[in-house]
C-alpha cells in the first residue's frame, strides 16, 4: 500500500503548507494512539476495545490524508491546470491515483 515514488517540488510550496502545524499536531495524536493500540495488545485487552481503537486510528488518519487531497487539489492541481499541458495531465493522474489507493 506505501507508494515508493517520491515527487519533490523544492520550487513550488505544497498546498499544505498554510496547515503544517495542523498536520503535525494531528500525527502526533495518531502516533499516541498507534502506541496506546500496541500497549493494549500487550496488556491483553479485551479485543473489541482493541478493535474500536483501531477505528478510531483509521478514521483519524483518513481525515489527514481527506484533508492532504482537499489541499493537493486545490493547490497543485488547480494551478496545474490552469498552466495546462503535461504537467496538467501530471497532475489530474496523480490526484486520480491517490483517490484510488484511499478508496480501497
Amino acid at each position: 500500500m506505501t507508494d515508493t515514488t517520491s515527487h519533490t517540488e523544492d520550487s513550488h510550496a505544497h498546498g499544505y503548507i498554510t496547515d503544517k502545524d495542523r498536520y503535525l499536531n494531528r500525527l502526533k495524536r495518531i502516533e499516541g494512539q498507534a502506541r496506546g493500540i500496541r500497549t493494549m495488545v500487550e496488556d491483553e485487552r479485551y479485543c473489541i476495545d482493541i478493535l474500536t481503537q483501531i477505528s478510531a486510528l483509521t478514521s483519524a488518519l483518513d481525515t489527514v490524508a481527506l484533508g492532504l487531497l482537499d489541499d493537493h487539489l486545490r493547490h497543485c492541481v488547480v494551478d496545474a491546470a490552469r498552466a495546462g499541458g503535461v504537467e496538467a495531465e501530471t497532475k489530474l493522474a496523480e490526484a486520480s491515483q491517490a483517490i484510488a489507493r484511499l478508496v480501497r
